[in-house]
């Protein structure tokens, strides 16, 4: 797999703005972070769920 350089992330945000327009921009960037945000709460909560039924089930053995 190839990594995305300088040419690739500037070619996409050419594009977004093209597509978007520059008012819809800042729009788009505070739902994706929300949006990654929501996710990595999501993902810290399952984790934690999963270690507390871990110990759980060392309590009972």
């Amino acid at each position: 797999m190839g990594s995305i350089g300088i040419e690739k992330l500037l070619l996409l945000g050419i594009a977004l703005l093209i597509f978007f327009g520059p008012n819809k921009l800042p729009e788009l960037g505070k739902a994706l972070g929300k949006g990654i945000q929501e996710f990595k709460k999501a993902s810290r909560e399952l984790t934690e769920n999963i270690k507390e039924g871990a110990t759980e089930e060392e309590k009972k053995s």
